[in-house]
């Protein structure tokens, strides 16, 4: 059994994860990062490609709860989930519903906005700072509305997003026609100028783990078993090795709520089974992200490639893939573009999902020694720089 003795343990290593640790070494801290798989793979790679400075809407909104029962048990919808997975759903299904009131709502948009609100230029920074800045493009992102009614019942959206500061601009179909030439048929589009868009999140991966490599952090590649507390600090045992640490961060997305719960903190957290299709090609239909909103997905292009991201499932991290999804995914791929053919790969991954869309980043109740940094949903790309930011001061204090 191999033994290692730390200042920090990350148990790990996605873009929370390794952001995290860069900038604990940074500080000058001592620091294991301990990841089962490639570091930066899973949800880190397989995302929109988005930093989403403009997505203060929780998933849980008034509308959604108003159409909770159809959403949830249409296989083709943009939330669905496994029947078979609704027993041990239901707690946070339940919590869930109450989180979509509309003062909780409200409540949960301020917080998210608050913590988004300056995700576009940290992300500048952080590109700079592990060498990336070639991988980002400032474009902006585009939400489409195929009717006028569609884009009337956006109204309350858009008007939370102005009262938190979010830069938006309502376009007319003439307008988005002249944005993206290739877009038809739209009554018209919302378009947030400060989006930033990663043109190949997973070799931006690449270079963040080689950057945290560099200051000479040390990487473990094992599954976590369990974190237990001893005399002389925290006792982390893996799959092949044992590592002694005096604080030990979880951040390990989906995984995170076995560990956390098993040092005292139970928390409400599951599992979003995000999917994903790519087309290889080198004339890309668009040059920003794009989403049509009544269908839930981005279309995100990337280099050398057309990413279509998007949909939620309920169903836990072992159920295989449903084919259901990543079908829907094409055929509302070729509704918009009708010269795409077969998709060149799928993907599944898991995201960390809060019932109210906020990530935890606190000290476990349990002590100090424990932080926890998850439950990030479809912000942790946005949010991994500002994850690390004040992961760094609560370590600090």
């Amino acid at each position: 059994m191999h033994r290692i003795s730390t200042d920090i343990a990350v148990v790990g290593g996605g873009v929370i994860g390794l952001a995290i640790a860069l900038r604990l070494r940074a500080d000058g801290r001592e620091v294991v990062v301990i990841e089962p798989n490639e570091p930066g793979s899973g949800a880190s790679y397989g995302n929109a490609g988005t930093v989403a400075n403009y997505a203060v809407i929780p998933v849980g909104t008034p509308s959604v709860l108003r159409n909770f029962l159809s959403l949830l048990l249409d296989p083709g919808s943009p939330l669905s989930v496994r029947t078979s997975a609704l027993p041990t759903l239901f707690p946070w299904l339940a919590r869930f519903a109450y989180e979509s009131l509309p003062h909780r709502y409200r409540q949960n948009a301020g917080r998210i906005a608050e913590l988004v609100s300056d995700a576009s230029t940290a992300w500048m920074e952080f590109a700079a700072e592990i060498g990336a800045s070639n991988f980002l493009s400032a474009k902006g992102c585009l939400y489409l509305y195929e009717t006028a009614k569609a884009f009337r019942a956006a109204g309350a959206d858009i008007e939370l997003r102005r009262n938190h500061g979010v830069s938006q601009q309502l376009l007319s179909a003439g307008d988005v026609a002249e944005l993206e030439p290739r877009l038809t048929e739209f009554e018209g589009g919302l378009f947030f100028p400060g989006a930033i868009n990663l043109s190949d999140p997973g070799a931006v991966m690449g270079l963040l783990t080689a950057a945290v490599k560099r200051t000479g952090a040390e990487f473990v590649q094992a599954s976590v078993t369990s974190i237990v507390r001893e005399r002389s600090g925290l006792r982390i045992a893996a799959s092949h090795c044992d590592v002694r640490a005096r604080r030990v961060v979880i951040a390990a997305g989906a995984h995170s709520r076995r560990l956390a719960a098993s040092l005292g903190d139970p928390v409400q957290l599951d599992t979003e089974r995000g999917y994903h299709i790519e087309y290889d090609m080198t004339d890309l239909p668009i040059e920003r992200p794009v989403c049509p909103t009544a269908r839930g997905f981005y279309f995100c292009p990337m280099q050398g490639r057309l990413r279509v991201a998007g949909l939620v499932e309920l169903g836990g991290l072992t159920a295989p893939a449903n084919l259901q999804l990543t079908e829907a995914l094409a055929r509302n791929a070729r509704r918009m573009f009708p010269e795409l053919g077969v998709p060149s790969r799928s993907w599944l991954g898991f995201r960390p999902s809060m019932p109210n869309s906020i990530p935890v980043i606190r000290p476990s109740k349990s002590g100090r020694d424990v932080i926890l940094a998850f439950g990030h949903g479809h912000i942790g790309l946005t949010l991994a720089p500002r994850t690390a930011r004040m992961v760094s001061a609560i370590v600090a204090r």
